[in-house]
């Protein structure tokens, strides 16, 4: 029983962490096309602020129910070896990681743009909001099909 809740929990986390990963860059491009006009910069910077911090927490509590998932059939029988001798976990951290990078990259680009610093277009920040779609289909398709 208390794998399921493990495991419940580290997906709900993910799922609001991706929510961040996926609007944070939405704020920049709307930050990058009110050129201009420096209220609703300023709000918009504060709600990407916001945003940022959240999707750190919630990162963080995925990754601490993750790393229960992972090692925790080492502390308590209660929890099976969810990874045993597959490679596919790597791949799926590997993703992660990179994930996180994108998600730390925005943030500073955020943090550059409230500052009064230059963003990219609002069509290439478009076009590198659609990247982490790629990465969490990849990850998806490693965590159900578990090919290696």
């Amino acid at each position: 029983m208390a794998y399921f809740w493990i495991k419940s929990l580290h997906l709900l986390f993910v799922i609001a962490w991706l929510a961040a990963v996926f609007y944070l860059p939405r704020i920049l491009v709307n930050m990058a096309e009110a050129s201009g006009q420096p209220a609703v910069i300023e709000r918009l910077a504060l709600m990407g602020r916001r945003l940022y911090r959240f999707g750190h927490n919630m990162f963080g509590l995925a990754v601490v129910f993750g790393a229960a998932l992972y090692v925790g059939h080492y502390f308590t029988a209660q929890l099976p070896d969810v990874v045993g001798h597959m490679k596919w976990i790597h791949a799926k951290l590997g993703m992660v990681v990179l994930l996180l990078i994108y998600y730390i990259l925005m943030g500073r680009w955020l943090k550059r743009a409230a500052a009064g610093g230059a963003l990219p277009s609002s069509t290439t920040l478009r076009w590198i909001n659609e990247l982490p779609i790629i990465l969490v289909l990849a990850i998806i398709y490693l965590v159900i099909a578990k090919p290696m």
